[in-house]
């Protein structure tokens, strides 16, 4: 049995009216047309329904009032609520939502038709497929189908529906099926799913019925996707069921006239077509429709959540999501290719460097043998002495002249010869052994003084060796100071071997030690003879060498070592008087490896 809810009759009904007819006396006589905009589109059973009879039934209950309707489109209804031309208007809970949060229209009345459960539950939408349709059975099938709908501002034909599939994961904004507007009458939607355009129609609740109560089709030949049964409604349906469209006063509406309007709909029996009207419904299933749709009151939310951008511009972040997933794979990508090469440029870093140290190495033991003959001459002198006072020593024991004294004087000298040879061969010793780099913070003069020292204790003929230093006290120096030494000892080797053919007296290495803008610099300075430019731009290249007998890897052995530092070693030809000058720029701290 259907259930219609409307307004029981009254006894004191008719008296009710008379009294607010009579208050609504005054603002007849100042205008008596009232006009009422009707949303252009509304049907059952496929035909429109008669607003006309509303009309007249209202005019009858009101006398002296000329009501009058004016079908119009959603925005055409919005505008005219804007520009207050209207009274009153009747349209989808959706639109009224929206213009009761914009314009503050207030409903008065709600429309029942005869299938509606309760003022809260009578309309939603029904999704429909061909019956043979076998992979559309549950909402989440519809993905990547063809809908057919009327419009996407129709209540029961689009928007119940949508909410159903969003929460299905089929955004219908977001394009997951294809939709296809045929328009009204929303018999169309089901005609192209019939002719196979579409592969589901979405119409409103009760329409199929109607429509088979008609004969107009079979419903053996289509089926409800995702049905779901409400108690009391006779209709099928795919949505829950939401209140019918309200009529609302407009703000500027005169009180009384709304409330005139409201008794005598409240008190019209049920039309022929099985309409009536209700008290004004709870419209807050709808306000969550909207919220969840974004639509009405609730579109801000499209701009202002990541929800709503996720709706509005889903391409476009599926797009720079895309994007940074790529930049994320390239700079993964990078990453591991720079890790990669990074470990085989410190491999290679690691080799270079070893074959750097055999370099420095062999080197030195190349000055060595260099210089064999020299320290076999240093070694001699100290072990000839000791051996010429050990026999001395001898011949007076064996004549029995030894005394206290005399074998105390030997002694000593013994004792000092000794020191002088164990002196050159700890020198030979430190210089020659094969070591790691070491960085230390320590007095450049001392370092400088030190290498002076050495390689004049091993070699007796070596050039005199002058010093002048213009560095504050104790101005020192973070490096590898026995690297440091070992570019001297090949610079000032270089310089003595210039020298060669000089007096003794002109056979002199100057050593000037001062501060430059970002460290120091050490100047070892010849009194050689002069050489061509050419020579002197080819000096630091490996292999290059003016010796008959040298191997042209010295210079090009020190000149890694500066660089190895952070600093510069340069060449210069000495103006006016003859000579190199090779000078050491060194950073006062440095970072080398």
């Amino acid at each position: 049995m259907k259930r219609i809810l409307t307004v029981p009759p009254h006894p004191f009904a008719d008296l009710f009216l008379a009294f607010v007819m009579l208050g609504w006396t005054g603002y007849a006589i100042a205008s008596n047309v009232v006009r009422i905009g009707v949303l252009s589109y509304r049907e059952i059973d496929g035909a429109g329904i008669n607003w006309g009879e509303m009309k007249t039934k209202l005019s009858a209950a009101i006398p002296g009032v000329k009501f009058e309707l004016r079908p119009l489109t959603g925005p055409q209804l919005r505008v005219a609520v804007q520009k207050n031309e209207l009274e009153f208007l009747l349209t989808n809970g959706t639109q009224y939502v929206a213009l009761s949060s914009e314009f503050g229209v207030q409903r008065i009345a709600t429309v029942m038709l005869p299938e509606a459960v309760s003022p809260e539950q009578a309309l939603g939408s029904a999704i429909l497929t061909l019956a043979d349709r076998q992979d559309i059975v549950q909402l989440s099938d519809i993905k990547g189908q063809r809908v057919a709908v009327v419009a996407n501002d129709a209540f029961g034909g689009y928007l119940a529906a949508e909410r159903e599939l969003l929460g299905a994961g089929v955004d219908l904004e977001a394009k997951d099926a294809h939709l296809l507007f045929v328009g009204f009458p929303m018999q169309k939607t089901i005609e192209a799913l019939r002719d196979k355009r579409a592969d589901v129609a979405i119409v409103r609740t009760c329409l199929v019925e109607h429509l088979v109560a008609q004969g107009i089709l079979r419903m053996a030949d289509y089926k409800v996707v995702s049905p779901r049964p409400v108690a009391g409604f006779p209709c099928v349906t795919s949505s829950q069921l939401y209140p019918d469209w309200p009529l609302a006063a407009a703000r500027g509406t005169d009180r009384q006239l709304a409330k005139a309007v409201a008794v005598a709909l409240l008190s019209m029996p049920m039309s022929d077509m099985g309409l009536s009207w209700s008290i004004p419904a709870d419209y807050q299933s709808i306000m969550e429709l909207d919220r969840e749709l974004m639509i009405g009151p609730f579109a801000e939310l499209r701009t202002s959540t990541f929800r709503g951008l996720l709706k509005n511009y889903r391409a476009y972040l599926l797009t720079v999501l895309l994007l940074l997933l790529g930049i994320i794979a390239h700079f993964i990508r990078v990453q591991i290719l720079v890790k990669r090469r990074t470990n085989e440029l410190r491999h290679a870093q690691s080799i270079a460097s070893d074959m750097q140290r055999k370099a420095e190495h062999m080197a030195r033991l190349s000055i060595l043998g260099e210089m064999s003959s020299t320290l076999a001459h240093e070694l001699n002198q100290p072990l000839a002495t000791i051996a010429s006072y050990a026999q001395g020593l001898a011949r007076h024991c064996a004549a029995g002249q030894l005394t206290k004294e005399m074998v105390s004087s030997v002694n000593n000298e013994i004792v000092a010869q000794t020191e002088r040879a164990d002196k050159v061969i700890r020198n030979v010793r430190s210089f020659a052994r094969k070591r790691m780099a070491a960085r230390e913070s320590k007095a450049l003069a001392t370092t400088v003084q030190e290498a002076i020292e050495t390689l004049s204790t091993m070699r007796s003929d070596f050039p005199k060796v002058t010093l002048e230093n213009h560095l504050e006290p104790g101005a020192k120096l973070v490096a590898d100071h026995l690297q440091i030494q070992q570019v001297l000892f090949n610079l000032m080797k270089n310089a003595a071997d210039s020298m060669a053919g000089l007096p003794a007296e002109q056979r002199v290495i100057n050593m000037i030690l001062d501060r430059s803008e970002s460290g120091y610099t050490i100047a070892v300075v010849d009194q050689g003879p002069p050489i061509s430019a050419d020579t002197l731009n080819h000096l630091f290249e490996p292999f290059f060498t003016t010796k008959t007998d040298g191997l042209g890897l010295g210079l090009a052995i020190c000149k890694s070592i500066v660089e190895a530092h952070g600093g510069r070693l340069e060449v210069y030809s000495r103006h006016p008087s003859q000579g190199l000058v090779f000078l050491l720029n060194l950073p006062e701290m440095n970072n080398y490896g």
